[in-house]
């Protein structure tokens, strides 16, 4: 991690690499990382937790900020305000980690099948 001006960044150097992943790989990786904070979360580990969702802010950061994802902003600012609900907030979208895992794991699934896995 380092930090630029106010803003902490925890993905030195993956800000150009990112922009080259497909959209579908850029959220399939962002579930990797919201996984891992559930993980955490559920073993107890509250800053691993706190680190690995802060992971996932600034990848979505990312994804929003790529030129090619500009028709599905909508989708993916939207997603970006209920995780932040879901995990720092009161869940008033009383969203559920099966239902974010499902909802990501579907980009895994495409990615693969793009990859030809």
């Amino acid at each position: 991690m380092y930090k630029v001006g106010r803003v902490m960044i925890i993905h030195k150097g993956l800000k150009d690499r990112w922009n080259q992943l497909s959209l579908m790989e850029q959220l399939a990786n962002v579930g990797t990382d919201l996984s891992r904070a559930f993980r955490w979360k559920k073993r107890g580990n509250h800053e691993l937790s706190q680190q690995a969702f802060y992971r996932v802010l600034e990848l979505l950061d990312f994804t929003i900020r790529d030129p090619k994802n500009r028709k599905r902003l909508k989708e993916v600012v939207r997603t970006r305000e209920v995780l932040i609900d879901h995990f720092m907030f009161d869940n008033k979208y009383k969203t559920t980690e099966e239902s974010w895992e499902k909802y990501f794991l579907q980009f895994n699934y495409a990615a693969a099948l793009r990859r030809g896995k």
